[in-house]
C-alpha cells in the first residue's frame, strides 16, 4: 500500500510537536539546575515527564510515518491535548504560543482525519471518489 501524503504531513506535525515538548523539558531542566523552578524535585520531574513524551510523540510521527494503525488515536490525543494548551495560553494573553499551537493542532486533526489517511490506517485500499479518474 502507498502511503498517503497526508500521514507524511501527519507525522510531520507529530514530529513538531515531540521537538516542542522535548524543547519545553530541556527548560524545565535548565531551569531546575539553575535553582529557578518553584522546587527542584518538580523541577527535574517535569524534566523527565517532558522527555519521555517527547520519546512517545517521537514514536508516535515514526508510527504514522510507517502507516501503522496504532498510531492514529495517540495521534489524535496528541492534537486534543495541543488545541486544549492552546486555549490555555490563549486564554493568557499568550498569541505568540497559542496561535502556532492551534494551527499544529487543527492540521493534525485534518491530516488524520481525511479518508484517505483513515483508510490507510485501517489498511483499506484507496479508492478514488466516483466519476474521477485518478
Amino acid at each position: 500500500m502507498q502511503r498517503p501524503t497526508t500521514l507524511v504531513w501527519a507525522a510531520g506535525i507529530e514530529a513538531v510537536e515531540a521537538v516542542g515538548v522535548l524543547f519545553a523539558a530541556v527548560l524545565a531542566g535548565v531551569d531546575a539546575a539553575r535553582g529557578q523552578s518553584y522546587h527542584v524535585n518538580s523541577g527535574i520531574a517535569l524534566t523527565v515527564i517532558g522527555l519521555a513524551a517527547a520519546v512517545g510523540l517521537g514514536y508516535v510521527a515514526l508510527g504514522l510515518f510507517r502507516v501503522r494503525a496504532w498510531s492514529r488515536t495517540p495521534a489524535l490525543l496528541t492534537q486534543l491535548f495541543c488545541a486544549i494548551v492552546s486555549l490555555y495560553l490563549l486564554e493568557a494573553h499568550r498569541y505568540a504560543w497559542a496561535a502556532p499551537g492551534l494551527l499544529l493542532a487543527a492540521a493534525g486533526f485534518a491530516t488524520v482525519l481525511v479518508p484517505r489517511s483513515i483508510r490507510a490506517l485501517a489498511g483499506l485500499p484507496w479508492k478514488p471518489p466516483a466519476g474521477r479518474n485518478g
